[in-house]
């Protein structure tokens, strides 16, 4: 009799642990671990997240996840970096998730308004769906900001330029 109680233990706990992991991957289980973000060391996860984003490549892979999770916990940090912001909107915008990707540029335009990057950023979103117009709007706004000299920033206001017949402003920007 003891033998059967003891198997039934067992399979009751391997039953137990299986549906717990079954529920936590289909979603079905939430936890909520607060995490105390000033105790992280900022420097050693952005080495990290940069080497994760350097080799994530475009394709969702284990190391653009990587990335994406440090890149998460760095904004989450330190929310005025705008190049974790940035970077983050960058990956979000690789894999597809686009309210995350354009929420992330805006974000880094709120925190830096005078800086040209993340006008360019947000441009080279637009540009990457064929919404020219909207993307040409902020191409300008960094140009005007700083990206006057920018190679991509010209390549890429030139390229709009033609696509929309606008020879005028292609003309003066070649002059």
């Amino acid at each position: 009799m003891r033998q059967y109680t003891n198997l039934i233990t067992i399979l009751f706990l391997i039953f137990i642990s299986v549906q717990s992991s079954f529920g936590a991957i289909k979603g079905g289980l939430t936890y909520s671990i607060p995490i105390e973000y000033k105790n992280l060391n900022e420097t050693e996860l952005s080495e990290k997240a940069e080497f994760f984003y350097n080799k994530a490549g475009k394709t969702m892979n284990d190391d653009m996840t990587s990335a994406l999770n440090l890149y998460s916990i760095l904004s989450q940090k330190n929310p005025e970096n705008i190049t974790y912001t940035l970077r983050l909107g960058y990956l979000y915008s690789l894999i597809g998730k686009d309210r995350y990707a354009k929420g992330s540029f805006y974000k880094a335009i709120s925190i830096a308004p005078q800086k040209p990057e993340p006008y360019f950023y947000l441009g080279e979103y637009y540009f990457s769906r064929s919404q020219y117009r909207k993307a040409l709007k902020f191409y300008k706004e960094a140009y005007s900001k700083g990206y006057n000299t920018h190679p991509q920033t010209i390549v890429r206001l030139k390229q709009i330029y033609r696509k929309l017949g606008d020879t005028k402003s292609l003309n003066a920007l070649n002059g």
